[in-house]
């Protein structure tokens, strides 16, 4: 069926499907990361973002596009993850920007707002990469600036957008050298054609089976007091199905209410019949006796984090606070003239934060970048004049800078920090005794002086830099650089040493995740001292996932 004019409902409809063509691919999209480390997440932060926007739309029923597109955006905005959520964003802020006023669209209207969008993306980016989601935007908004006219239909404009999108998808190794070396096309590119292909599927009346919209309740609860001692315990996981007379009566809410004496972390959401519950508890009896009110069993995991962790158990963890894990829901009472913000993940490093005077930790990092909501929930329980902020990740900054535009009630700093070692020795110097503009300039000569060292695996084989990694090597990456690839973890950590340290440094802070073992540590600790004795050495637990060490050198 040809259309001539896209409306708010079918417009909906198609977007819909767009994300859904995503969510089925977005794997796909994460395994195209130039490095072929664990934490690939483009697929998942476009997905998220595009997520945010259908659960604006999924239950409007306007007919005007440009009241549809305008929440869409809105709630792409708040949902924005890592750098290609929020340039998908702005792609679609731009598109609604050029629908206002309008109650549908033809195909010249589309070029325009496509062309809207590419102009509005561009202008979040500071410094635009050719090879990327925006070259792949611009150069089909282009041709169809071109050819577009009133004659043509929708279905065609999004035939002709969608086959110069995949030509320019499949030229970004041309444009970007590193996605060549790589074997790889731009993840962004590839996760924006999948959108388009879902939306051009609809029009054609091939609708996708939506999946579970689920929309969540996150709470860090209270911990049983001694589960919370080391942070372990039962990992619980179940999904119950709900009988049809209580499906109105129990939300995501009153199923956390009832489970925060129990445990910490806990996640529930709800989709229709079904809630997905997620908690770490010492009695995962309780908690099913418990949650066994709500409905019935479909899904049940229990696994024991105390004994995987014990695995090391002479690694020394940071001593617990029994008010650790209750979240401050109420905006502090009285107004002060700074406050804090930082992102982080794992325990350890969560905990180190805060002893170093951040006031709000935005859970997060590598693999799960934090939505510009999530900053913004954050601001939301301070009472400050300023809040500086610390993305400590160079995927999460523009996240970060489109919630200070976003929020009004304080003003908000952002320092640049694009790792957790360049927060961690950023927070070291951080002096309050000043204007914001002063402190954020101090702050900027503090992470110059930093070089960030990081020990991780790889997930493929690929080339980088003239460097050939093999499947499951470790992986040492210094500033950005892979500098080594080794099939033992403690000889890529000295390479990486050797890397990273030079004559100008005095000082390295190894924060350890998960995985690592004290025996390493100490081995690791021994070679500083022995081949660096004019360096300090500082450890740290962080018990970070996916890196099992970072390293800040100053």
């Amino acid at each position: 069926m040809q259309i001539d004019k896209l409306g708010g409902a079918l417009f909906k409809a198609i977007v819909i499907n767009g994300a859904e063509n995503l969510r089925i691919h977005y794997q796909q999209v994460d395994a195209l990361n130039v490095f072929p480390v664990p934490d690939g997440d483009t697929g998942t932060n476009m997905r998220m973002t595009i997520e945010g926007g259908v659960s604006e739309i999924s239950e409007l029923s306007e007919e005007s596009i440009s009241e549809m597109s305008k929440k869409l955006s809105r709630g792409m905005l708040m949902g924005a993850r890592g750098n290609s959520g929020v340039i998908l964003s702005q792609i679609f802020r731009g598109i609604s920007r050029v629908f206002e006023e309008h109650e549908t669209a033809d195909a010249m209207l589309l070029a325009k707002a496509f062309s809207g969008g590419v102009s509005q993306a561009y202008k979040a980016v500071m410094k635009p990469v050719e090879g990327t989601i925006l070259t792949v935007a611009r150069k089909a908004s282009e041709k169809l600036m071109q050819i577009s006219s009133s004659r043509m239909t929708v279905n065609e404009f999004f035939k002709e957008f969608i086959e110069e999108a995949k030509i320019t998808l499949a030229d970004t190794p041309n444009l970007l050298p590193v996605l060549k070396e790589a074997g790889v096309v731009d993840s962004g590119g590839a996760g924006l054609v999948y959108i388009l292909e879902g939306m051009m599927m609809a029009l054609e009346g091939n609708y996708i089976s939506s999946s579970a919209k689920f929309e969540g309740v996150h709470v860090r609860g209270k911990a049983a007091a001694k589960a919370a001692e080391d942070h372990f315990g039962y990992c619980t996981e179940f999904i119950i199905q709900l009988s049809d007379d209580k499906i109105d009566l129990y939300n995501e809410t009153q199923v956390v209410d009832s489970l925060k004496e129990l445990g910490s972390s806990i996640v529930a959401v709800k989709d229709e019949d079904l809630i997905k519950v997620h908690i770490h508890s010492l009695t995962p009896g309780e908690v099913l006796n418990k949650a066994q009110k709500f409905g019935e069993f479909i899904k049940l995991k229990i696994e024991n984090m105390s004994i995987q962790h014990n695995e090391s158990p002479d690694i020394p963890h940071p001593p617990h606070d029994e008010n650790e894990n209750e979240e401050v829901i109420t905006k502090k009472e009285k107004r002060k003239k700074y406050a804090i913000v930082a992102v982080a993940s794992g325990a350890g490093l969560t905990k180190t934060f805060e002893e170093l005077g951040v006031d709000y930790v935005v859970s997060g990092g590598q693999s799960m970048n934090p939505s510009t909501e999530d900053f913004i929930k954050g601001f939301d329980k301070l009472n400050a004049d300023n809040i500086i902020v610390f993305p400590n990740n160079g995927n999460i900054i523009l996240a970060a800078k489109q919630s200070a535009k976003i929020y009004d009630e304080s003003k908000v700093w952002i320092v640049e920090t694009k790792s957790l070692a360049q927060g961690f020795s950023a927070l070291t110097m951080l002096d309050l005794n000043g204007e914001p503009q002063e402190i954020i300039d101090d702050l900027a000569n503090v992470i110059d002086n930093v070089t960030t060292g990081l020990i991780t695996y790889s997930i493929r084989e690929t080339n980088n830099n003239g460097l050939h990694i093999k499947k499951d090597d470790f992986i040492a990456i210094s500033d950005g650089n892979i500098v080594a690839a080794h099939h033992n973890r403690y000889e890529a950590l000295k390479k990486l040493l050797e890397t990273s340290i030079t004559e100008d440094k005095e000082i390295v802070t190894i924060i350890y995740g998960k995985d690592a073992n004290k025996r390493e540590i100490n081995n690791i600790v021994r070679h500083i001292e022995r081949n660096y004795s004019e360096i300090e050495v500082d450890v740290i637990c962080g018990d970070q996932e996916v890196y099992s060490y970072i390293l800040a050198v100053e």
